[in-house]
């Protein structure tokens, strides 16, 4: 694609994701401020950092550096709502994980060349990398542990509330796939930080599973308000994913030309 056609037909499509992921946030908070008891605060800050999250996956796909400033802000915003709901797992999932993640992503990818341009200056995305064949085995091995382990520990809780009476059986479809769910963002969230590109197929992979859970939500009639609008919201994620996919792929046949350039050179 020419490199001015390119440049319109993302500016185009980002406007397009974040208008209809604006649209879908103020959809489900609308939706929710009508319900009894709400905390307005939290459901607020909640929607604050759902907005921060969709320009982050927008200028992730984009390689643009300032996707960590944005997470950052996604991640602390989602810490506090969870802590204030009690969910202490996920609390400490982005708490101690997610959050420190963005400093080091940023760092990484300083490292890597991505800066924010001065004025009258372009800003200089990162220069993207491929996993090896060794990698790709650490990954794969390293997600089917991480599954197992977020298994065991999520199939305990249940059966802690089971034998509490909070919760009359334990589901273990439901907790095998918010086990595979979370360690396939654990290892989406890697890639990302250290600009491997496969981290799309990992996020594709995350957004097709959610879209599954709210379709079946959906058609089942359970919460069907907010399930149509996560759907929906999952349906532009698994489009930025696709075309973050497209754009990193021309990221690393760009890093590999300039390094083919400098080896050329110093022969």
């Amino acid at each position: 694609m020419d490199p001015i056609k390119e440049k319109r037909f993302n500016l185009a499509f980002n406007i397009f994701l974040v208008t209809g992921m604006i649209v879908a946030v103020t959809i489900t908070t609308v939706f929710k401020l009508q319900q009894p008891e709400v905390k307005t605060f939290m459901l607020l800050l909640a929607a604050f950092g759902s907005i921060m999250g969709v320009i982050n996956t927008v200028l992730s796909a984009n390689g643009h550096i300032l996707t960590f400033v944005f997470g950052f802000l996604d991640v602390l915003a989602a810490t506090v709502v969870c802590y204030d709901n009690g969910i202490m797992g996920n609390f400490a999932l982005h708490a101690f994980y997610f959050l420190p993640m963005q400093f080091i992503g940023f760092w990484q990818w300083r490292k890597r060349g991505a800066t924010v341009g001065a004025a009258g200056e372009e800003d200089k995305k990162v220069k993207a990398r491929r996993l090896t064949g060794r990698q790709w085995v650490w990954l794969v091995c390293g997600i089917l542990a991480g599954i197992a382990v977020l298994y065991s520990i999520l199939y305990f809780v249940d059966v802690a509330k089971l034998d509490a009476g909070k919760i009359t059986s334990v589901n273990k479809s439901k907790i095998l796939l918010d086990a595979v769910v979370m360690a396939l963002n654990i290892a989406g969230q890697v890639l990302l930080s250290f600009a491997f590109m496969e981290q799309w197929y990992i996020w594709i992979l995350v957004n097709i599973s959610s879209i599954s859970l709210w379709t079946v939500a959906l058609l089942s009639g359970a919460g069907s308000g907010n399930a149509a609008v996560m759907l929906i919201k999952y349906i532009f994620y698994l489009m930025n994913s696709l075309n973050g996919l497209r754009i990193w792929l021309n990221l690393c046949k760009q890093a590999d030309a300039e390094r083919t350039l400098t080896t050329n050179l110093d022969i």
